[in-house]
């Protein structure tokens, strides 16, 4: 339906062409998701100018485009250099140019899309990684020699998964192997297999995981350089190999595990000795054994003789025996010694017994003499400490008596010499 021109209201004043522009700019500029946008597309035309890099960005089917402006105090900050034919993901505001009425990105940074962005978010994590250490050498742990329990954690339909089975039959039979399925392709494959390792360290059982696919395109391992998957290996409390059938550089997995090989097959043959190997190994200890052993015979016996043929030449033999007849001679002279100084011991200790006999008290009671005390004890020596009635105690050779004094007869007194001049 068409109205008629009449029908409009024609308003006293018209807004003018800078006005609306104007008003269109404030429109794009204050938008919050235009002020810091992402936009990808292919560089269809770019002009150099002292002032910057014009450059135009269109979808690949030509259905759309976009013009693009970088600065040139900007350029030497960008990543990737605008030329035509380059498919970019660049960062940037929408601005509109008033003089023309057009709108353009006002660019900040420019980056290469597809396999060029891949390989800078590669670059990115790696350098983030190493920041924090986990690319140290130092840090990886060794694989133990034999375990008895692995874990793998692969897609069940992949080749990857039957290869590893028949290398670990063949190799160690009887090895007990803890299945974790996981999907190792897509974008539902980084969850996949982060919680696949959880399961495996929560069963607390495998002392090794083999984390393996088989090989493929750029995009289809993909999930090997997901950061999730990188810190899950590199956080595992259970040392992993990573086996992803590969030539390529190495994924980021690779790099944080404890040890990495090409392929799903040789993952399993490095995590367990094959048996025939292991027989090989010790038919080799054993010989080395014995051999060792023959020749510490072989020295042993060289050192004895050589030690009888020193023997015989210090003539040893003689000088014991000459010693012995020493020893045998002193053992004589030492016995006839202390024979002698016994028999005079022996001699002088019956003289002292004799001496003692004869002057023990009670032998000379037992030849009739007695030993007179007085009520205390004390032994009387002199008649003259003694009283009329007093009684005394006389010790025997047999038993002892009590009497009673009933005279005391005083020793004469001693007269002294007479003086020849008296």
């Amino acid at each position: 339906m068409t109205a008629d021109f009449t029908d409009f209201l024609i308003p006293d004043t018209a807004v003018s062409v800078a006005g609306l522009t104007d008003y269109i700019r404030l429109l794009l500029e204050q938008d919050e998701q235009l002020r810091q946008i992402w936009v990808i597309g292919e560089v269809s035309s770019a002009n150099n100018h002292r002032s910057g890099l014009f450059f135009t960005l269109q979808d690949p089917d030509g259905s759309a485009a976009i013009k693009c402006v970088v600065w040139s105090g900007q350029l030497p900050k960008l990543m990737q250099i605008p030329t035509v034919g380059e498919q970019l993901i660049v960062l940037g505001s929408i601005r509109l140019y008033p003089a023309r009425g057009e709108y353009q990105i006002s660019v900040w940074q420019a980056l290469p899309a597809g396999v060029g962005l891949q390989a800078l978010r590669y670059q990115q994590l790696r350098d983030r990684l190493e920041a924090e250490g986990l690319l140290d050498p130092q840090r990886k742990r060794s694989l133990p020699s034999h375990p008895q329990t692995i874990a793998v954690v692969t897609s069940p339909t992949a080749a990857a998964w039957g290869d590893i089975q028949k290398t670990l039959r063949q190799r160690y039979p009887g090895l007990h192997v803890l299945f974790a399925p996981a999907t190792v392709q897509g974008e539902q494959a980084p969850e996949s297999i982060v919680k696949a390792i959880e399961r495996v360290e929560k069963d607390e059982r495998a002392e090794v995981i083999i984390l393996s696919r088989g090989g493929g395109a750029v995009e289809e391992l993909a999930c090997f350089n997901d950061e999730r998957v990188v810190r899950a290996v590199a956080n595992c409390t259970i040392p992993i190999i990573t086996g992803i059938g590969h030539q390529r550089d190495e994924s980021l997995v690779d790099l944080v595990a404890d040890e990495n090989v090409h392929t799903p097959t040789a993952a399993a043959e490095r995590i367990v000795p094959a048996l025939a190997d292991l027989y090989n190994q010790h038919q080799h200890r054993v010989v080395s054994l014995q051999q060792a052993v023959q020749r510490e015979l072989e020295t042993a016996d060289d050192q004895l003789q050589g030690l009888r043929e020193r023997l015989q030449r210090l003539r040893l033999d003689k000088q014991v025996q000459q010693q012995m007849q020493a020893l045998i001679w002193q053992r004589q002279k030492l016995v006839q010694i202390t024979s002698v100084k016994l028999q005079q011991a022996t001699q002088h200790l019956e003289m002292l017994r004799q001496k003692l006999t004869a002057l023990d008290p009670k032998a000379v009671l037992q030849r009739g003499y007695g030993v007179v005390r007085q009520e205390d004890g004390m032994i009387v020596r002199n008649a003259s400490e003694l009283a009329m009635g007093q009684e005394l105690v006389i010790q025997l050779g047999q038993g002892e008596v009590k009497v009673r004094v009933t005279e005391v007869i005083k020793p004469p007194r001693r007269q002294g010499r007479q003086d020849l001049n008296g």
